[in-house]
């Protein structure tokens, strides 16, 4: 990695929630990098989560809440396969039978399928822009800022796992921080 993406000091709305967001991808992501399928699956304490667990799981969100509920889409799979019922389950357990390579790239194409709706969805109506989820109206701010919680909450998970398994810390991935450019 060279760098990460910094939300701008001084920005659109919707340009710092998508910095915002990326930036936690990208730590996110440097928690997660180079490791192998072994690695993925340690677990630390009591705790049933790994980083394999994590790599899926925020995979799947991407999906739910970026791909078919906010533009619509249909569920790519894996996920379409699954039952609706439970699958959030299925997937946090399933991560232990896929290799390191498709835990990358479920994520990789996910978080790709998400830049790509997101893009498509502010240029039509910016973070005030609505979509129907569960049967109510939400807007994109909301969902964006749901998701930078949830990006928040896992990487600190990834903190203390990838800790675990090298000794990697860390706050923000090597190299100098550039600034967000959408696009």
């Amino acid at each position: 990695m060279t760098g990460f993406p910094e939300p701008p000091a001084v920005g659109s709305e919707a340009d710092t929630l998508l910095g915002s967001l990326e930036r936690q991808r990208a730590t996110f992501t440097y928690k997660c990098a180079d490791l192998t399928h072994e690695q993925l699956n340690r677990t630390i304490g009591a705790s049933a989560v790994t980083l394999g667990g994590l790599l899926k799981h925020l995979a799947y969100m991407e999906d739910l809440n970026f791909s078919w509920d906010l533009g619509g889409r249909h569920l790519p799979e894996p996920w379409a396969s699954l039952p609706e019922e439970g699958r959030g389950e299925v997937v946090w357990r399933s991560a232990a039978d896929d290799d390191a390579a498709t835990l990358y790239r479920l994520w990789d194409e996910a978080v790709i399928r998400s830049r790509a709706v997101l893009s498509e969805v502010l240029a039509n109506g910016g973070p005030d822009a609505t979509y129907e989820s569960g049967g109510r109206p939400c807007t994109v701010r909301r969902l964006l800022v749901d998701l930078i919680e949830e990006y928040g909450r896992h990487t600190g998970h990834a903190d203390l796992l990838r800790e675990a398994v090298d000794g990697r810390v860390g706050e923000d991935p090597p190299g100098r921080p550039f600034a967000y450019s959408p696009g």
